[in-house]
């Protein structure tokens, strides 16, 4: 008998440095993870000991006579992808820990708390001695994994409960609701600190660039996200939901998260953590279509085989492929072998009258937005035509990926839309790296990968920044700790700690609690003030 990784695997591979048998792959070692995919347990070799089980932040492993409905399957695509990559022993790649320092000679500010900048914090809160100051501009922490993961996904935002832990930890400070660039500056920073990490991610949706782009009704996807998670940034967003139809261009996970939610069931989507506002629109919208668009075809797909498959058990929704290219090669990678198999099956599945429906146009391009003061339609372009077709509609999301913001003293590369690095060490315009300052996450990368990609991410980081302080870069004297508390008082600026958030987080609990929900949001910055103060 062994264990079994299903759907919701995050992919931060905390679970291979515990197995006693090492029969968890593919790790960060043994191929290329620029494109994450799921791990996967050999049943042959696990010992059935459990500990994968216990250290998954996610729940998504489990014994395979306990898996839950729905996610059998996982069992036999755990047992295929040995059949196809035999087990091999691998060296350990874990890094050995850094010793403690006295307390004083590292401090070290964190800014941001999504994902990378929480693990950046459990890499350094391990180390004995490090000051720790962490800085969020929201009220709340865990970015995109409280504004961005789909609020049908709870066991994937579970993973808030191990980043807790670490900014609980008493090393570390919280100033949340200090925007840095704003409230405290760059050089502010780092005058009172030996070094500084940025972990701001990417906000800003990219712009497709074709004509029609800015009538209203086009939206980047990723407002949309914010809108139905309770992001303060897009409280006032409207969304045209009176419209049968939504096209949605790109078909990465992010588009596939959109098109479920427009489309699941409501009462189930009750039950979430979704916006209270989104919940009383969704509830009345009129939507039973949502087209996702790809410029190339199924293989090329940027969403996850496990989200995919993730589509079949929508209660009331059919999956329809528009792909001739469905079948696979013997040189075909598990991930794409997985979304051949699924597309054919859902190909060969009879549409049910009455059912919403999902429909992937793969080999396919946008070409215009059409209409006067709002959208009517958007014209597309199809490898397979030799004419351009328009599709009604009056909502059009575009999910193409997404670009970092410049921040006032910090290097940014336009073009690339992220703060330019060496292995996370940042380089300034002149080509040479900035002494202290890091970056992690989407902020170093660009916008790839998903949750657990940040563990390496940071972990690499952090590497370059102990390498830094052993080479003794920042030895120097700081003001006290304490000093930019001051600084922010003086400047009236209403930092809530961390015993704030976890009133707020009481409060958003309670609030659910009373309606049969897992939470409700405060999404008003100001109530959230009010209920940290108390």
């Amino acid at each position: 008998m062994a264990y079994v990784i299903t759907q919701n695997c995050c992919k931060d591979e905390s679970c291979i440095p515990v197995c006693p048998v090492d029969c968890i792959r593919p790790t960060a070692t043994t191929e290329d993870r620029s494109q994450p995919q799921m791990l996967y347990i050999d049943p042959d070799t696990c010992v059935d000991c459990g500990a994968c089980e216990m250290e998954c932040p996610v729940g998504a492993i489990y014994y395979e006579d306990d898996l839950p409905s729905g996610q059998e399957k996982y069992r036999d695509i755990n047992a295929e992808y040995f059949a196809r990559h035999p087990l091999v022993p691998v060296p350990s790649s874990n890094p050995s820990k850094h010793e403690s320092v006295e307390s004083g000679p590292l401090r070290v500010a964190v800014v941001g708390t999504g994902p990378a900048s929480c693990y950046v914090i459990q890499e350094l809160a391990d180390v004995h001695g490090v000051e720790i100051d962490v800085y969020e501009r929201l009220p709340t922490p865990f970015g995109l994994i409280r504004a961005g993961v789909a609020p049908d996904h709870q066991r994937t935002k579970a993973i808030t409960d191990m980043f807790a832990s670490a900014l609980a930890h008493p090393q570390l400070r919280c100033h949340l609701n200090v925007q840095i660039g704003a409230d405290l500056m760059h050089d502010e920073l780092m005058s009172h600190h030996h070094a500084v990490v940025y972990g701001t991610g990417a906000p800003t949706g990219r712009a497709l660039g074709i004509p029609g782009e800015h009538l209203v009704g086009s939206a980047a996807a990723s407002d949309f996200v914010g809108w139905y998670n309770g992001h303060p940034d897009s409280s006032s967003a409207h969304f045209d939901l009176t419209t049968e139809r939504v096209v949605i261009i790109g078909n990465g996970n992010v588009a596939l998260d959109v098109a479920r939610v427009l489309l699941m069931d409501k009462d189930a989507l009750r039950m979430t953590d979704i916006a209270a506002l989104a919940l009383e629109a969704l509830s009345l919208c009129d939507v039973r279509e949502v087209i996702i668009i790809g410029r190339r075809g199924l293989r090329d797909g940027a969403f996850s085989a496990a989200e995919f498959m993730g589509l079949g058990s929508l209660r009331g929704v059919d999956v329809v492929i528009e792909d001739d290219e469905l079948e696979g090669h013997p040189s075909d990678e598990m991930e794409i072998t997985l979304k051949l198999e699924c597309a054919r099956e859902y190909a060969a599945r009879t549409p049910t009258e009455g059912n919403k429906r999902i429909v992937f146009r793969f080999s396919t391009s946008p070409v215009e937005v059409i209409g006067t003061d709002r959208i009517e339609g958007l014209r597309v372009a199809s490898r397979t035509s030799s004419s351009d077709e328009v599709i009604p509609t009056s909502l059009v999301l575009r999910s193409i990926g997404n670009r970092g913001s410049r921040l006032d003293g910090v290097p940014f590369d336009d073009a690339a839309g992220r703060i330019p690095n060496d292995r996370g060490r940042v380089i300034g315009e002149d080509g040479e790296r900035v002494i202290g300052v890091y970056a992690a996450g989407w902020a170093k990368r660009g916008a790839t990968g998903v949750i657990g990609t940040n563990r390496a991410c940071a972990g690499e980081t952090i590497k370059a920044l102990w390498e830094d302080f052993d080479a003794g870069l920042f030895r120097r004297e700081l003001p006290p700790r304490d000093a930019i508390d001051a600084l922010l008082s003086e400047r009236d600026v209403e930092q809530i700690d961390w015993n704030g958030w976890s009133t707020i987080d009481q409060v958003e609990r309670q609030r659910g609690q009373e309606d049969s929900r897992v939470r409700v949001k405060v999404i008003d910055t100001a109530e959230m003030i009010a209920i940290a103060r108390n």
